[in-house]
């Protein structure tokens, strides 16, 4: 295994949980800016070769890659790692552009590797028990669909402080989420990435174009909050509002909530208050049964989907790169039209879509 762009996250939710499985994981290569923070985490995790260059870290030879550089540098680190012959996990947001993300996603097929975005809410299971229920018994073509996500972020893009899970040794650095051609955004991106995932993975939609009203602070450059209106390519609509709370807030549990109305029926997937269900007329409600705790964020599921991926213990992947690259679209066609005032709409492009709710 192999890690470029070894920063605050990845040495807090990825590496702890690769080193749990040292008896079937190597950690052979680890690549990030800085020599002294480098040799810090080559130390703590026992990685081999440690290089500011991720060239070098490619060179020597591996399975699997996790790609958490920053967002505008994750399309060149993801595919050289594809090229190099590794499956990849790549971090949210999986790039800025769709240009880019479908690019990975073409070059993971050519290549026959698997290619896993970090959305860590798709790997828990009580979303894949959720996605199961719409497999099994859709709610017909989505006409609604409405997605609300706080969480613990304002100090982060104020370029004040941290999140709430960050290392305290390995502190992300400020411009890596408040310079957008660094980040790509604010909110849309660290977080909305996550939501959009989230409904576009349950749904199997496809947004094509969108309004956007996004708040960006005096003196700041990347936004704080965000109010979408989508069009789907299904036909239905879909409202999405982001919020960065402050750390503190809810003992920092993020709050995201999904819900969808469709032709034969509604579904809810709530995260903060831990209840999925799904309705059908004439048919009732279906409601999971769920512990306290299932909702809540856990870094390390997609570190080790990845490695039940690679050796075959695992074979559906809930958090695919073309999922992922849909994740992009609907982001870019938000960020075009916050700039511009305007709806923004283009037919989309890349591979093809399918399942989920219908």
């Amino acid at each position: 295994m192999g890690v470029i762009g070894a920063g605050s996250w990845a040495v807090s939710a990825h590496l702890p949980a690769l080193k749990e499985m040292a008896d079937e994981v190597e950690l052979v290569g680890v690549s990030r800016l800085g020599p002294e923070a480098l040799q810090r985490i080559k130390e703590r995790f026992g990685f081999q070769v440690a290089s500011e260059d991720y060239r070098e870290v490619l060179d020597a030879g591996l399975d699997a890659v996790i790609v958490a550089s920053p967002s505008a540098m994750h399309a060149e680190h993801a595919r050289a790692a594809l090229g190099a012959g590794a499956h990849v996990l790549c971090e949210k947001p999986f790039t800025i552009t769709s240009a880019d993300a479908w690019g990975i996603v073409e070059a993971a097929e050519e290549a026959g590797r698997h290619l896993l975005v970090s959305f860590g809410w798709n790997f828990k299971p009580m979303v894949e028990q959720a996605a199961q229920l719409l497999r099994h018994d859709g709610i017909g073509p989505i006409e609604h669909l409405s997605v609300t996500m706080s969480s613990q972020t304002r100090e982060l893009l104020m370029g004040t402080g941290a999140y709430p899970e960050a290392d305290p040794e390995t502190v992300p650095a400020e411009e890596t989420w408040t310079v957008p051609e660094i980040s790509g955004g604010g909110y849309g991106q660290a977080q909305l990435s996550h939501a959009l995932a989230l409904a576009l993975g349950l749904t199997g939609e496809r947004v094509v174009g969108a309004f956007a009203l996004m708040t960006v602070p005096p003196g700041r450059k990347v936004e704080l909050h965000d109010a979408l209106s989508l069009r789907l390519a299904g036909g239905g609509i879909a409202a999405v509002g982001g919020a960065s709370s402050y750390v503190g807030a809810d003992a920092n549990k993020h709050h995201l909530v999904v819900e969808a109305v469709g032709g034969n029926g509604q579904f809810m997937v709530d995260v903060f208050r831990e209840r999925v269900s799904i309705f059908r007329p004439g048919r009732g409600e279906t409601a999971l049964v769920l512990e306290p705790g299932e909702g809540a964020y856990d870094g390390s599921l997609a570190a080790r989907a990845l490695v039940d991926m690679v050796t075959g213990r695992r074979r559906a992947n809930p958090a695919p790169g073309e999922l992922g690259a849909r994740t992009v679209e609907a982001l870019e066609l938000a960020y075009a039209s916050a700039a511009s005032g305007r709806f923004e709409a283009r037919a989309p492009s890349g591979a093809a879509v399918g399942g989920g709710a219908r």
